[in-house]
């Protein structure tokens, strides 16, 4: 089956953009190595016949490989949209993922390996875990946190977020872990929608060698929580930052007297675990509500099985905890397999832009999960840098966030993978909890640029319209069954899960956003949001979330974004601006709009371009159109413009584009 037309890389280094070019030219698929397939946890296909034959007693046996205090009664309860796994069972996440680990002799195994950005280092064994965590669920509860209250976790990537999460699922609070990028308001937004009593935060933390300010920005946020009772602070960088005398505590202070050992919460099954907020086509943030049992089953399996997890392995997912990748991927799925886990605090480029390179070398990584954004970067980067160090002990490869180019996929495998990696590119989403689509390694005959089949236990259909399934060819992507990892709804609003998943087809399937196609050998290759949610650096951001920033400044009469192709971020943004009477265009203005975005979000919603204009086109009745937007912004055709109230403004924003870049 021929790949996707092929496109020239611009991003390789000469010397290696050549040599991707000649093996994208030959059209190949990438079975499974023979020496890994020879230790692979899965080598053939029976367990999707397995899965298929019943899935129900497929997902049962997955639970059974967590440790539960009172065993389920019922599989699934399937009220569409609304899905319970493994009803009546009560088990611990913490508990889990590490409880069970010391009373083995995995006690003393490396359960994280941290390294800072400015090169200090910490490992703590599954026993030391055990007592830090302990010390925190303890400290909580004297801050008065009980089960069922919410935590936000607004912390660089240190130790101690990891600490945080499982100390609250310990006690059966509910966590939520807000991005330590984003802005003072952004925190706020999402503390005041849980209702949060408590929040964790640090003094700040290290990127490119500066200080984040974090506890400025949590101050900020607070100022407006009425529900926080209590903040916590992590020691990380020392700086100067002002406490308050009632609310604040630092964290060495809470823990230094507790007691290692804390009683776990016997949660039910469809308990929540965690509320992690992603962007919604209104512009608010969508609390995405995942609970105990059917998430940490979901986790728990494919990190065993799309990762082939051994206990040797030292695994890297070098996504943050402040994203969905890190909750599962970094901490419950890893944890719950007794996996030694790699953390790194700060910048791949620095100090220099071997940075990735040198902690696979220095700590042996053997599994090494990233997203395609940062693999396009390292080929920008050049072929010099991951070719001074030793990356032997690499055996699998990932990839998470976004589909990733052939191009970038072939380089991966060369100069990363050096040839003999199978790489693992997964599809999921924050709503999904886990891993749906991606190869098994020891079974998948890999195809660049493919996520390739569904997982055992996942039924995925590329759908039109008006839901029939399309064979070969280009859709929609649908999810047709539930799936034990599966989002639980919306925190509070549960008639907006309904309108945002499932009425697309009549409340049949989920819809999950996203365009695919499928060729003649059944594999999926993703193509994007469908939606109005753009697809930054692998993050989920909303055109209304961003255009609500914009409007929000006091010289922005109306505003409009789209996401734009961006070689390195996959997409970028682009917001078309009308000013205010009075008020100028120009270079300053453009920057002046690009940081109040960032202070209103944070830097992950930056600008790429702020376009200028007297007026937006629009239909008759007053609709933007972002597809002319888009091609405007592309610099593509601009197609029919008929339906536009004034035809000329087109035309006029197009002129004005191509001058200013």
């Amino acid at each position: 089956m021929p790949m996707r037309q092929r496109r020239k890389s611009r991003s390789a280094s000469p010397s290696a953009s050549t040599s991707v070019d000649a093996l994208l030219s030959e059209e190949r698929s990438f079975p499974p190595p023979k020496t890994f397939q020879a230790r692979a946890h899965l080598s053939n296909g029976e367990i999707y016949k397995q899965a298929e034959k019943n899935y129900q007693a497929f997902w049962a046996r997955q639970a059974q490989e967590l440790v539960w205090s009172k065993p389920w009664k019922k599989v699934l309860q399937w009220n569409p949209p609304f899905a319970k796994w493994f009803v009546g069972g009560k088990l611990n996440a913490c508990v889990n993922c590490v409880d069970r680990h010391i009373e083995t002799p995995l006690r003393n195994k490396a359960a994280l390996i941290w390294e800072g950005e400015p090169g200090d280092h910490r490992t703590l064994t599954y026993f030391d875990l055990y007592r830090e965590v302990n010390k925190l669920a303890n400290g909580l509860k004297s801050l008065g946190i009980k089960k069922g209250d919410r935590v936000a976790i607004y912390l660089p990537l240190v130790p101690e977020a990891v600490i945080s999460m499982l100390a609250c699922a310990r006690i059966g609070a509910v966590h939520s872990v807000v991005f330590g990028g984003f802005s003072a308001e952004a925190l706020r937004e999402r503390i005041n929608d849980a209702s949060a009593k408590l929040l964790i935060t640090a003094d700040g933390g290290f990127r490119r060698g500066a200080i984040v300010q974090l506890k400025n920005a949590a101050d900020n946020a607070v100022a407006g929580c009425p529900s926080i009772q209590n903040v916590v602070i992590v020691r990380r960088t020392n700086n100067e930052i002002n406490m308050h005398p009632v609310r604040d505590h630092w964290y060495h202070d809470l823990v230094k007297n507790q007691s290692g050992h804390c009683k776990a919460e016997a949660m039910d099954v469809e308990d929540m675990l965690f509320i992690l907020y992603t962007s919604g086509s209104t512009g608010k943030p969508k609390g995405i509500m995942h609970t105990t049992g059917g998430y940490l089953t979901g986790v728990n399996y494919t990190t065993k099985y799309v990762f082939d997890l051994k206990p040797d392995d030292v695994f890297w997912c070098t996504a943050d905890v402040g994203w969905v990748t890190g909750h599962s991927y970094l901490v419950y799925g890893p944890l719950s397999n007794a996996a030694t886990c790699v953390m790194y605090e700060g910048s791949p480029d620095w100090p220099e832009r071997n940075r990735f390179w040198k902690i696979i070398e220095k700590y042996g990584v053997t599994i090494f999960y990233t997203a395609p954004t940062a693999i396009r970067q390292f080929m920008k980067w050049g072929t010099q840098w991951p070719d001074g160090c030793e990356l032997s002990t690499l055996r699998l490869l990932g990839s998470v966030g976004e589909p990733i180019n052939p191009e970038a996929w072939i380089w991966y495998h060369k100069y990363i993978g050096r040839g003999k990696c199978p790489i693992v590119d997964t599809w999921w989403q924050t709503e999904t909890g886990s891993i749906l689509i991606s190869p098994l390694p020891g079974v998948t005959s890999l195809k660049p640029g493919s996520a390739t089949k569904p997982l055992p236990g996942i039924e995925a259909k590329v759908l039109n319209e008006s839901g029939k399934e399309i064979k070969v060819g280009g859709g929609y992507l649908a999810l047709t069954r539930p799936w034990p990892s599966m989002l639980r709804g919306i925190y509070g609003d549960p008639q907006r899960y309904k309108s945002t998943y499932w009425n697309r087809w009549g409340g049949k399937y989920y819809f999950t956003g996203d365009g695919a196609k499928k060729d003649e050998d059944g594999y999926y290759w993703l193509l994007g949001r469908v939606d109005d949610i753009m697809l930054v650096a692998g993050h989920n951001i909303s055109t209304m979330e961003v255009e609500s920033a914009l409007v929000d400044h006091p010289s922005v009469a109306e505003s409009a974004v789209v996401g734009i192709t961006d070689e390195i971020k996959g997409q970028a943004i682009a917001a078309f601006v009308t000013l205010k009477e009075g008020n100028k265009p120009g270079p300053e203005a453009e920057e002046d709009l690009k940081q109040h975005v960032v202070t209103k979000i944070g830097a992950i919603a930056r600008p790429k371009k702020v376009i200028f204009s007297n007026d937006l086109p629009k239909t008759r009745s007053g609709k933007i159109m972002r597809r002319l937007l888009r091609d405007i912004a592309e610099g593509r055709a601009l197609g029919d413009v008929t339906t536009l109230a004034d035809s000329s403004v087109v035309a006029a924003l197009k002129v004005k584009y191509e001058e200013e870049t």
